[in-house]
C-alpha cells in the first residue's frame, strides 16, 4: 500500500501558500484601485495649452475620452454639474528633439516628450469654501515616446502631427490605468 504521507505534505504547503498569500494582500494588477465605489460620472473638462504647440491638448482630450469609454468604469458627462467627479488638466511642455542620427548627420529618429498638469477630483463646492476632494493628481505627468523619421522624409512637421496623435492615445492608454490603479 503507498503511502499518503507525501501527497498530504503538499497540500498542507498549499493550502499554507494559499492562506499566506490571501493575507498579504497580494492583488492582481489592475484590481486595485483609490476611486471610490459612488464616483460613477465623470466629466472630461477639455485641457488646457501652455505649450507654442496648437492641437496638442485637443489630441490629449480627445485619446482620453476614447480610453475612459473604453474601460468603461465611468460614464462620461457633457457638464460638471451632471458629474461626481472632474478631470482637469493642462499640457505645460511639449518637446521634440532628435535621438539619433544618420551617418551624414540627418535625423532618423526624435522622441517626443509630453508633461501634463493633471488632476481628478470630486465635483460641487464643497461647504464652507473647502477644496474639492482630489481623488489623483500628478503636477508633472510625463509621457515619452520616440518616433522614426525616413531620412529622405522632407515633411517632418506633417510627421510630428501623426506622431503627437498616436503618441496621445498611448499617453491616455497609460495615464488612465494610472488614475483607476492609484499610481
Amino acid at each position: 500500500m503507498p503511502s499518503t504521507r507525501p501527497k498530504r505534505f503538499r497540500e498542507a504547503w498549499a493550502l499554507m501558500a494559499a492562506l499566506l498569500l490571501a493575507g498579504c494582500g497580494y492583488t492582481l494588477v489592475g484590481r486595485a484601485s483609490n476611486i471610490p465605489e459612488d464616483v460613477q460620472q465623470v466629466f472630461l473638462q477639455p485641457f488646457e495649452n501652455a505649450t507654442a504647440r496648437v492641437e496638442v491638448e485637443q489630441f490629449l482630450t480627445q485619446a482620453i475620452a476614447d480610453e475612459l469609454v473604453t474601460r468603461r468604469r465611468f460614464e462620461l458627462v457633457s457638464s460638471e454639474a451632471e458629474s461626481d467627479a472632474v478631470i482637469r488638466g493642462a499640457v505645460t511642455a511639449l518637446r521634440v528633439a532628435p535621438i539619433t542620427f544618420t551617418n551624414d548627420g540627418r535625423a532618423q529618429e526624435y522622441e517626443l516628450t509630453i508633461v501634463v498638469d493633471v488632476s481628478f477630483s470630486r465635483s460641487g463646492t464643497p461647504p464652507d469654501g473647502e477644496e474639492a476632494e482630489v481623488i489623483w493628481a500628478n503636477d508633472r505627468y510625463q509621457f515619452k515616446e520616440s518616433y522614426p523619421v525616413e531620412s529622405a522624409d522632407s515633411d517632418f512637421f506633417d510627421r510630428e502631427n501623426i506622431a503627437i496623435e498616436e503618441s496621445a492615445e498611448r499617453f491616455a492608454d497609460t495615464m488612465v490605468t494610472d488614475l483607476l490603479e492609484g499610481f
